[in-house]
């Protein structure tokens, strides 16, 4: 898939924000870059007063492709979801990246934004989402043998049987 769709000719204008896409969801501005743009526009919202990653994460759309997304935005199964603050300003902007699943990487924020690392590093253990030039990129929940990204929509969850000890089912029988 692409990462954007061509308007319909005599359309309107899409509103845009630094040369991004820009949505509104329940009264907050989003911005939909391509991964290319990422990185440049998020060192364009940090310069423009935006000094505080306050989330990052992903979202695996494998069982929703059809999502609504804004008019030349084509989803992918994976999108990043990265929210940032101007303390200054008091306000929030959300960026939503689309990350294709036979691609699954995005440069990292953390020279940008050193509270990412954390959180890039939860998204790799997650979901498999590389990011490239992180500098510590290994899994941070998960044990380091683990197979597989336990939030994806298509990994095995598999269970574990809950065991009662005798003593305890002795107890829950008195009256």
């Amino acid at each position: 898939m692409s990462d954007t769709l061509e308007p319909p000719a005599g359309a309107p204008e899409p509103p845009m924000l630094h040369g991004v896409l820009l949505s509104d969801s329940h009264g907050q501005r989003v911005l939909h870059p391509t991964r290319e743009q990422y990185v440049t526009t998020v060192r364009t919202l940090l310069d423009d007063t935006y000094s505080m990653c306050a989330d990052l994460t992903a979202v695996d759309y494998l069982t929703f492709p059809n999502r609504t997304l804004p008019d030349g935005i084509a989803g992918e199964r994976f999108e990043l979801v990265v929210n940032l603050l101007s303390i200054e300003r008091r306000e929030r902007i959300r960026l939503r990246v689309q990350v294709p699943a036979d691609d699954p990487s995005i440069a990292t924020l953390f020279d940008l934004y050193p509270g990412t690392e954390a959180m890039e590093r939860e998204v790799y253990d997650m979901f498999g989402i590389v990011f490239t030039d992180h500098p510590d990129l290994t899994r941070i929940l998960m044990p380091e043998d683990w197979d597989g990204h336990p939030l994806r929509k298509d990994y095995d969850q598999g269970r574990i049987p809950v065991q009662f000890s005798t003593d305890f089912a002795a107890r829950e029988s008195r009256p």
